[in-house]
């Protein structure tokens, strides 16, 4: 899938990407399969990717496509990130390039390459510069195309979610990682945050016993972006609302909880999804109240469900329940829960109870029980343990040690928690160090695959829909993601 038009701008920016015609071929193609969990053999040649481990590199040559607002968030925090240099930027306009390379070379005294003004420059740029890591900051529909490109010039690709938006293009991802063996890993910050590496921490001690269910979200009224116009272009998301149907956007909730669970990861992996959408009348009613009737938003006839409701079963018979919704005017929200035989662990707020986790540590804990002072033998259960006493106690007692080592330093440079500087600071310490990425291509693939899986639900009334084996049944052999030191 290239790009659509003159753009490569950031994910999270209002600029220009998918027209309306291009956004409802996605949903006839996503809308088609007859068979969802056809997998074809591996090519002869290629390998398995989980825990792959990539010859190390002593000072990783990073390049950044897309210079919206993401990217040049991460660009800059690749400068305070050790054995790394940004060697080269690409956006379609030259005065991005040039006012984030003036800030690379006041800050490190060194300018990256630019390329601009062409948007196929991104290849001109992986040709010439042949970087080790190539970061993709655009457009949905852009990732996999760019993804591919990178990997087959030799770059280990680094691609903001979802990794693409089809099953037929996360295929190619897949595949082509296989082939060249370059790393392929979606960028899905969310699994870095504080209470998301606690609550990993925490699964991983046993405190809350067997997994049973999940739930997970991506809540965040977004109708605001309707309103951007920036560089002769729009709210490309707008046009995803008004031709497609389903979860569009479902890795944020998903990825941590996936994590919990070490879905694809020896244990249990996704089996199939069962989707349904509320009705779509937010986005309509917000184009009428705040644009003129002969706006381009009161022409579209938004067909996307204001609130996408996905039920997954696992091969274990684990549930996760997923929502997505961007439309309805309500609290942030990404749910963050998971529920075990002897316990539960919920986020927006932070809130815990179960059999072996109580607001007073034990001094001696019962015969056979994990985690030592930090469990009670008495627990509780009948209300939750929550309120700012209760934050600060279980930090105090199980912040992830990655939290505790890098969480100071990316408070102070991440305005989200630090979520993203510690994402992409242990991105360049696995390369680094040729240790496997915290997220394999397969995780980046499950997770973006409810995406058109949920359509396909939606429109044909919830009927279940088979999650392909992108591993090619190599997840049972693969190991989990463990507590990161």
């Amino acid at each position: 899938m290239g790009v659509t038009k003159n753009c490569t701008m950031n994910a999270g920016d209002s600029s220009c990407g998918q027209d309306p015609a291009g956004a409802e071929a996605t949903h006839a193609k996503n809308i088609a399969p007859v068979d969802t969990s056809a997998v074809t053999p591996r090519p002869e040649g290629s390998i398995y990717m989980g825990g792959f481990r990539a010859p190390k590199i002593e000072c990783v040559r990073v390049a950044v496509i897309g210079l919206g607002e993401r990217g040049v968030l991460q660009t800059l925090h690749f400068l305070s990130i050790p054995h790394c240099e940004v060697v080269a930027i690409c956006d379609p306009h030259d005065d991005a390039t040039k006012a984030v390379a003036d800030q690379i070379e006041q800050r490190t005294g060194k300018r990256p390459a630019e390329y601009n003004k062409d948007p196929l420059a991104y290849k001109k740029m992986l040709a010439e510069m042949k970087p080790d890591a190539v970061i993709i900051n655009t457009p949905w529909e852009t990732h996999a195309r760019m993804a591919i490109d990178a990997m087959e010039a030799g770059a280990h690709a680094l691609v903001e979610v979802p990794l693409a938006i089809t099953l037929e293009d996360i295929w190619r991802v897949v595949d082509t990682s296989e082939r060249t063996q370059r790393h392929c890993m979606m960028l899905e910050n969310c699994n870095y945050g504080r209470n998301e590496l606690m609550f990993l921490n925490m699964v991983r001690k046993g405190l809350i016993g067997e997994l049973l269910h999940g739930e997970a979200a991506y809540i965040h009224e977004l109708r605001s972006q309707m309103f951007s116009e920036s560089r002769g272009g729009d709210s490309w998301r707008a046009k995803h609302y008004a031709a497609r149907n389903g979860n569009l956007y479902p890795t944020h909730g998903l990825g941590p909880v996936a994590q919990y669970m070490s879905l694809a990861r020896g244990e249990d992996t996704f089996d199939r999804i069962v989707s349904f959408s509320s009705p779509a009348k937010g986005r309509a009613a917000y184009a009428k109240k705040h644009f003129a009737p002969d706006h381009k938003w009161n022409k579209l006839d938004f067909k996307c469900g204001d609130m996408s409701n996905s039920i997954i079963k696992t091969k274990l018979g684990r549930t996760i329940l997923v929502q997505w919704d961007e439309t309805s005017p309500r609290p942030y929200d990404r749910k963050n829960l998971i529920q075990g035989t002897e316990g539960t662990l919920a986020d927006y707020p932070l809130r815990v109870a179960g059999e072996r986790i109580s607001p007073e540590p034990a001094d001696k804990p019962e015969d056979g029980q994990p985690g030592g002072a930090e469990i009670s033998s008495e627990g509780s259960y009948h209300e939750w343990y929550e309120g700012e006493k209760a934050e600060a106690d279980l930090y105090a007692r199980f912040d992830h040690p990655l939290y505790k080592r890098l969480g100071e330093e990316a408070r102070q440079k991440d305005d989200r928690g630090g979520m993203n500087y510690i994402m992409l600071y242990r991105v360049i310490e696995c390369l680094h160090n040729g240790e496997p990425m915290d997220q394999n291509v397969y995780e980046g693939a499950f997770w973006s695959a409810v995406g058109p899986l949920s359509e396909k639900s939606v429109n044909e009334g919830g009927t279940p829909q088979i999650f392909p084996d992108f591993t090619r049944g190599d997840w049972k052999n693969t190991t989990p993601l463990p507590v990161i030191r």
